[in-house]
């Protein structure tokens, strides 16, 4: 089915009979199928509103499918608004083409003018022009040219363009082309070649989703020349210098206004390098922070893009076509700010992820070696966490890896004790110290990974010291009871920890982040989504402090000494908690009006002269002692 879009005036019909006679289609003016109410009202100079227009839209949705049925058709329909083309979106996404047949306003006004035989009133078309949402998916046609020649640019541009391309075809670059393909997207892919590792790898790709209306390249340039102006291109490759290499060789190839976006997980600092050098060759830029992994690329990740806001608005409909849904049915995709915000947002939900999956080890180390429980125990007590408002993606899958049996044995005392990381948990640490930011779970937990890393070392240190853990001898049932109420106490103050850094650098920045949508795109799709996080959404709406949030305040005031007694059980029978330990110590920071700080300033003028501020004196001024009379 192509639909020919646009305001009236534009030969929208004309075209459209011209064009389905070329290619032996069934002709239909999507003006026949209005009520006579609405011809009523236009004739007479009255815009029609979305109301009258849904009946219309529905009927003419219902229609494309029984025209699709029959061998397709060439449907001429005014289609201005986004949501009014997704009404007629009926079919299958790559069975529909849009062309947007496009004229500036004086051209329309003329030819609307020189009309005689229909029943539009030419008074209307300024309304047209402000309800005209320009597609971003569709064939871009200019009307001020002959008929044959438009005809003829709209069959190049069927024949030959896409409208997106993703470079780098790894798992997440595969896994999200057949999503966004399979969500109407023309899509262009390309891999390198490597002579005798990486061949034919986006081709060979392409050809096994031969369903879907994806072209496979290993040339740069003619992948690049495959897809319509102004192009878009999503880079997923890995981090660093290998994106740096690739947008340099793309730069000569690109013209002004097209867009690169990096879906990886990148600095946010190169990336705002990366969006002043190529703003001065008038090329856009978008970091894109995406969660999710393998499963949620497929499914629907959440996406968080950061960079040009007017680049964002022409890639939207197909970043939020691809995204997971929230509860409301909205995409968990959205505009999180300049430069690279995007990524540093999604640097943040990375650190949070790792205290948050340091937590649960240490929750499994307490109660499979302090009170000894079977892993099918500590999975269905945590089956009984899940079920009282602890639920998360983390919490699952925690359970699934406690159940996954090999060989009839528990397949997690096969797995090497030494846990990797990629970058981004020491990223957040380097970060929180340029911002001034306290960021105690997070950095504990990257500290954590970077000593279980050093294996031998503690293999070696275990022989020398011997076995320090021991049975915690308490009733099994309090301090399950207690760890589960220090588990949420601890997770909430990660949460704290991670968006206070987001609010800093939001401020530091000038980046005006919106906490209550972040905590939205991440409430599906993303690695830490949770009912904490779908909670922290209306939390955020009214104050951007989590810990100071009133329903928060309550919890805590009851949680915080069960936290306590967990990491000091724990610490006393040898178990290290150093997520716990460090949630409990920065809660106690935190509420601590009046902290031992004033000594370390006084030690810090003592042996550096790096004076001091007094609390019965004008925070302005500063002071210095000489400490030691001569």
């Amino acid at each position: 089915m192509i639909i020919l879009m646009g305001v009236s005036g534009t030969g929208k019909s004309t075209i459209g009979k011209l064009l389905a006679d070329r290619l032996d289609l069934s002709f239909y003016d999507a003006d026949d199928f209005h009520p006579p109410g609405n011809i009523d009202k236009l004739s007479k100079g009255v815009a029609l509103t979305d109301f009258d227009r849904q009946p219309w839209l529905k009927k003419l949705g219902t229609n494309i499918i029984k025209w699709q049925a029959k061998g397709g058709g060439v449907l001429a329909c005014s289609a201005l608004k986004e949501s009014y083309r997704k009404l007629l979106t009926t079919i299958p996404g790559d069975q529909i083409t849009f062309v947007h047949l496009k004229g500036d306003f004086e051209l329309i006004k003329g030819r609307l003018a020189a009309r005689t035989s229909h029943f539009f009133d030419p008074s209307l078309l300024k309304s047209q022009y402000r309800d005209l949402e320009d597609p971003t998916l569709a064939i871009q046609i200019s009307v001020n040219q002959s008929q044959e020649e438009i005809i003829q640019e709209i069959l190049n541009k069927m024949n030959q363009k896409t409208s997106f391309g993703i470079i780098g075809m790894g798992v997440m670059g595969q896994n999200l082309a057949i999503n966004m393909a399979g969500n109407g997207t023309r899509l262009s892919v390309y891999n390198r070649h490597v002579p005798g590792k990486e061949e034919n790898i986006a081709a060979d790709f392409a050809n096994a989703q031969s369903h879907l209306s994806i072209q496979g390249y290993d040339a740069l340039k003619a992948f690049v020349d495959s897809i319509a102006t102004p192009r878009n291109i999503l880079l997923m490759i890995q981090a660093g210098s290998a994106v740096d290499i690739t947008i340099d060789e793309l730069i000569p190839l690109l013209g002004k206004d097209d867009l690169i976006i990096d879906g990886g997980n990148s600095n946010y600092l190169d990336t705002n390098r990366r969006d002043q050098h190529l703003a001065k060759h008038d090329i856009n830029f978008i970091g894109a922070g995406i969660s999710g992994g393998e499963e949620g690329a497929r499914k629907g990740p959440s996406i968080m893009p950061g960079g040009s806001r007017s680049a964002y608005r022409r890639i939207a409909p197909i970043l939020d076509g691809i995204a997971a849904k929230d509860i409301n049915g909205n995409p968990c995709c959205a505009y999180v700010g300049p430069e690279g915000s995007g990524h540093f947002v999604k640097m943040v939900h990375n650190g949070i992820e790792y205290a948050e999956m340091q937590l649960l080890a240490e929750v499994y180390e307490l109660m499979r070696n302090g009170l000894s429980m079977a892993p099918n125990s500590i999975a269905e007590t945590l089956e009984s966490w899940k079920n009282q408002g602890h639920d998360s993606y983390l919490l699952e899958i925690t359970i699934n890896i406690l159940r996954k049996q090999e060989d009839g044995e528990l397949l997690l005392d096969k797995i090497l004790d030494a846990a990797s990381q990629k970058g981004t948990g020491g990223w957040s640490t380097e970060a929180a110290i340029k911002l001034g930011s306290p960021l105690n779970t997070i950095a504990d937990a990257v500290m954590a990974r970077n000593l279980s890393a050093q294996k031998t070392l503690r293999v070696s240190a275990n022989k020398s010291y011997g076995e320090i853990k021991k049975r915690i001898e308490t009733d099994p049932d309090d301090f399950i009871n207690a760890l589960e109420e220090a588990y949420h106490a601890a997770r909430v103050i990660n949460h704290a920890i991670g968006f206070d850094m987001i609010n800093e650098a939001s401020d530091q920045y000038n980046w005006s982040l919106n906490l209550s949508e972040i905590a939205r795109i991440w409430t599906n799709g993303c690695i830490i989504r949770s009912e904490l996080m779908s909670d922290a959404v209306s939390y955020f709406g009214k104050c951007n402090r989590l810990l100071l949030h009133p329903k928060i305040v309550d919890t805590l005031k009851l949680q915080q000494s069960q936290l306590a007694m967990v990491v000091g059980q724990a610490l006393a029978h040898g178990y290290p908690t150093p997520v716990f330990s460090s949630a409990a110590s920065f809660f106690l920071g935190y509420v601590n009006g009046r902290s031992s700080a004033n000594l370390l300033q006084a030690q810090r003028d003592y042996f550096g002269a790096h004076t001091y501020k007094r609390v019965d004196q004008p925070q302005s001024e500063s002071f210095h002692t000489e400490w030691i009379s001569s």
